[in-house]
């Protein structure tokens, strides 16, 4: 019996320890893949290693995290050690409440106390970055400190201190050599949880800071919205030097205990000297991270026309090289801060609740509605005319912003059907159109994107309807027409991951950006992409400087700048979207450009059934609250 127990104890061990270490194993592995598929290993290579170095965004991650953790752990350790030694010396109802405050963060969701303190940098009007994420940070450490040292302290035996003050020694020496020795362990302890709390932490750093200041978590958060291996790098390189910490971590007691050991059996042992090995190590890395801060704030010396600026800019995760805007600083002598939005959504959210950025990169109908809103400044023409003229034409003048006049075109494309060659027919997409995801022939074989805009796009045009009505019984009709496909199709319903997944031909056929489809087909040859003649959405991505910009002139520059030949193509190289920009469009697209061959890298135009979306908030309420109800069908159907 015991050994079916212990067979059974083992077998389960080995199935937790590939649980949880197999993901890790396999990111491992994949740091190293030569192409940058997530799912197939194609070759041995270090060029996402090279990727991650040269990344300027994403060292700057890696030096915040470590200086924002570094310093929560000594402030909060230090703050937590005082009030528990005073909670345990206080009277037990002062002692019980403070209790009861400290447990409550640990008690809350962190998305309760993200947003709080969001509220209240916002009510007090401080400027979100650096010091706004180290108050965070240290506030949320503070109670885990206080929960390890507190069982220390009241082990100890009460008349400890005043036998300590009884002998002679001050307040002060009692606290530092005797209570503080004794309650050592709670203390490292709980500056070890401070520091993986904070170094790990998202939430709340996401909500806490702002101004271009990121920590790892927000940098691996932004660059999972398209597939980046350099996450895997940066990864990687983590886990080593977490493993190294903690290898060090117990084999320094083992060797004190060995030490011990010996003394004991043989009175006459006299251990080696100890070297400074460890105390240099610390001071070395002590002087490099000083030296990295040094180093990260440095003035630059350039006599260019706008040394010494910054200009703040809000876009999309990965949606612009790091070689244009070391360019750009380089030509200006600015520098570029960046922050990330997840969706249009959320740069609205930020820029109405009086966030400054120097330019936005929002889509079409958000710049609609910013124009509405009045959150936008009037470009000067004088000013963005040269740059207007060497778009493309299908991208200016659309019905969001007819005359240009708060937009310059950044990226453009389509939303259509990227599907496996293999599996579908080209036959069945032209008879079929969009009315192919409701083909029982690729039942449980389809992508739906979780987007509803996209989604009812795709629903109203097979119904044979604008995509931008406002009739409630055309919008219904859209509303039955996805519920259908999602109760009888069996569909998946995916963001981003739809990107490697159909790279990989894991599904006959799904809803994509024609940028995406770009990026699959040239990773897949067998993949194709399919816009219906029913029509579709062309959608344009634009450049505009927000009302409170702080820097306008720089604006300028960089728009003007961005809408350029040269830095149109490190974008679109990088990105594999098609830029506005017409020259860098038909460079990149013709025979030895990277996208030669791909339907999807140039845009369909001067298609009557293709539209543009428009910006109605009563519409918008009622197709995100029918989205909604068709994922809970969708959920339900399984």
């Amino acid at each position: 019996m015991k050994t079916k127990k212990r067979w059974f104890g083992g077998c389960l061990m080995v199935a937790l320890c590939i649980f949880f270490y197999l993901p890790i194993v396999f990111m491992m592995v994949f740091s190293f893949n030569s192409s940058k598929s997530l799912t197939s290993f194609t070759g041995f290579s270090w060029k996402w290693y090279e990727q991650m170095f040269a990344s300027h965004d994403m060292m700057d991650a890696l030096y915040v995290t470590i200086i924002i953790a570094l310093l929560a752990t000594a402030i909060s350790t230090i703050a937590g050690t005082i009030t528990a030694i005073g909670m345990t010396y206080s009277k037990k109802l002062v002692r019980r409440y403070i209790s009861q405050v400290n447990d409550l963060p640990m008690m809350n969701p962190e998305i309760v106390t993200a947003i709080g303190l969001m509220l209240l940098f916002i009510t007090f009007r401080i400027n979100r970055g650096f010091m706004t994420l180290l108050l965070a940070h240290v506030a949320f450490c503070i109670p885990y400190v206080i929960l390890s040292v507190t069982p220390k302290l009241r082990s100890l035996d009460p008349n400890l201190a005043d036998a300590a003050m009884d002998l002679g020694a001050s307040p002060y020496r009692t606290l530092t050599q005797v209570i503080v020795p004794e309650i050592m362990p709670g203390i490292v302890s709980g500056a070890l949880t401070a520091f993986t709390m904070s170094f790990d932490d998202f939430i709340i750093s996401y909500f806490a800071t702002g101004q271009g200041v990121k920590n790892l978590s927000i940098m691996v958060y932004t660059m999972a919205k398209r597939v980046n291996p350099s996450i895997n790098a940066i990864s990687t390189l983590i886990v080593l030097l977490i493993t190294i910490i903690l290898i060090l971590i117990n084999i320094v007691p083992a060797l004190r205990k060995n030490i011990e050991k010996k003394r004991l059996e043989d009175p006459n042992y006299i251990p080696k000297p100890k070297k400074n090995g460890p105390k240099f190590l610390i001071g070395l890395i002590i002087v490099s991270l000083a030296a990295a801060g040094i180093y990260s704030i440095r003035p630059k010396q350039s006599s260019a026309q706008f040394a010494g600026q910054t200009l703040h800019l809000y876009l999309p995760g990965e949606y612009i090289s790091d070689e244009m805007i070391a360019n750009f600083e380089e030509m200006t002598g600015a520098d570029v801060v960046i922050d990330n939005f997840d969706s249009n959504e959320q740069a609205y959210i930020k820029i109405a609740n009086g966030e400054s950025y120097d330019v936005i990169i929002p889509s079409d109908y958000m710049i609609e509605r910013l124009i509405q809103k009045d959150y936008l400044q009037k470009l000067d023409p004088a000013r963005v005319d040269a740059a207007l003229v060497e778009l493309d034409e299908n991208t200016v003048g659309l019905s969001y912003d007819p005359l240009n006049e708060y937009s310059v075109p950044y990226f453009w494309g389509t939303v259509g059907i990227v599907y496996d060659k293999e599996q579908v027919s080209l036959e069945d997409l032209e008879r079929e159109g969009w009315d192919i995801f409701a083909d029982p022939k690729y039942r449980g074989n389809i992508y739906l994107y979780d987007s509803e805009r996209d989604q009812f796009m795709s629903a109203l045009k097979a119904l044979g309807y604008s995509m931008n009505t406002a009739d409630p019984a055309q919008l219904e009709e859209a509303y039955n027409y996805l519920v259908n496909i999602v109760e009888t199709m069996d569909p998946e319903i995916v963001t981003d991951e739809i990107i490697d997944n159909m790279a990989n031909a894991r599904k006959a056929l799904g809803l994509i950006y024609s940028g995406d489809a770009t990026y699959v087909i040239s990773e897949n040859e067998q993949m194709g992409y399919y816009l219906p003649t029913q029509g579709t959405n062309i959608w344009v991505d634009g450049m505009c400087i927000p009302k409170n910009a702080q820097n306008v002139d720089l604006a300028y520059e960089f728009i003007n700048y961005t809408a350029g030949y040269e830095a149109q193509m490190l974008n679109a190289e990088f990105v594999g979207y098609t830029p506005a920009n017409l020259e860098a469009q038909n460079e990149l697209a013709a025979e030895g450009g990277d996208y030669h061959g791909i339907d999807s890298f140039i845009p369909r135009s001067g298609f009557e059934m293709d539209e543009t979306f428009n910006y109605n908030p009563d519409t918008r309420k009622l197709v995100a609250d029918y989205w909604s109800r068709v994922k809970v069908a969708a959920s339900n159907a399984k």
